[in-house]
């Protein structure tokens, strides 16, 4: 009888905005479930803190599609195809259309839009080849519906569920899957990116009101679409606190 209980390891993942949040929950997530890793943020030092084994961390700007693509291949070289892609990376600046800077509209969409195009193309051509992957886009629910001062940050979201819905049509028939993750409100750093106080102060009021989603909660629901099986995709995956009513 044959007693090797030895198993495949598990795919390379890749999470991008991996420094903290829902991109550092997803790490923890992914990790425990034996997949190796390439970590991808700004502040390098907070997803090494992580410590999590069979990973690769690197300083990336999602703004910059070199850099992105040239740490997909390192990690590749190292842990074998990219599998999966979780594109987390965002920045939500909230404000009113007339008073917000225009870089900040710049921000969003060069971060939201294009920077998960970015982390998309790097992975994206493997995945055809090879016939199977998946792209986990995390949109919001403000990338379904409006709310108050969220005019830009709701339009780059919204942008994320369309981008993926199509993506989705052009890559189903090579056995990729793609999956929007659309949040309520979570407990995490984005709303520090707000600059307009008055406005920061009225949503963190709103989350003081309500218990409002742990990363882990979203994290969970990474981990759950992905395990499916490849010929399952969960197109879209909205999920927020009970008490949240909009």
């Amino acid at each position: 009888m044959n007693t090797d209980t030895h198993t495949a390891p598990k795919p390379l993942a890749v999470i991008t905005g991996a420094s903290s949040g829902i991109g550092a929950a997803t790490a923890r997530t992914l990790s425990a479930l034996g997949h190796p890793l390439l970590l991808l943020a700004r502040r390098v030092v907070r997803i090494e803190a992580l410590g999590l084994p069979d990973t690769l961390t690197r300083s990336v700007d999602v703004t910059d599609a070199e850099a992105v693509a040239g740490a997909v291949r390192e990690a590749e070289a190292l842990y074998g195809p990219a599998d999966l892609i979780v594109n987390n990376a965002g920045v939500m600046l909230l404000g009113e259309v007339a008073r917000q800077p225009a870089d900040e509209w710049e921000r969003m969409f060069d971060v939201n839009v294009r920077g998960l195009l970015h982390g998309v193309r790097a992975v994206l051509p493997g995945m055809i080849e090879r016939g199977r992957g998946t792209v986990i886009n995390v949109s919001s629910v403000a990338g379904r519906r409006t709310y108050a001062h969220h005019t830009v940050y709701s339009g780059s979201k919204f942008a994320v569920h369309g981008m993926s819905e199509s993506l989705r049509e052009e890559v189903a028939g090579h056995g990729v899957r793609v999956v929007t993750i659309a949040p309520g409100a979570v407990e995490t750093e984005l709303l520090s990116h707000t600059t307009d106080e008055a406005v920061k102060a009225e949503y963190q009021a709103f989350k003081d009101s309500i218990e409002v989603l742990a990363p882990e909660d979203v994290a969970a629901a990474i981990g759950f679409a992905y395990q499916q099986p490849q010929r399952v995709t969960l197109r879209e995956l909205v999920l927020a606190a009970t008490a949240q009513v909009a």
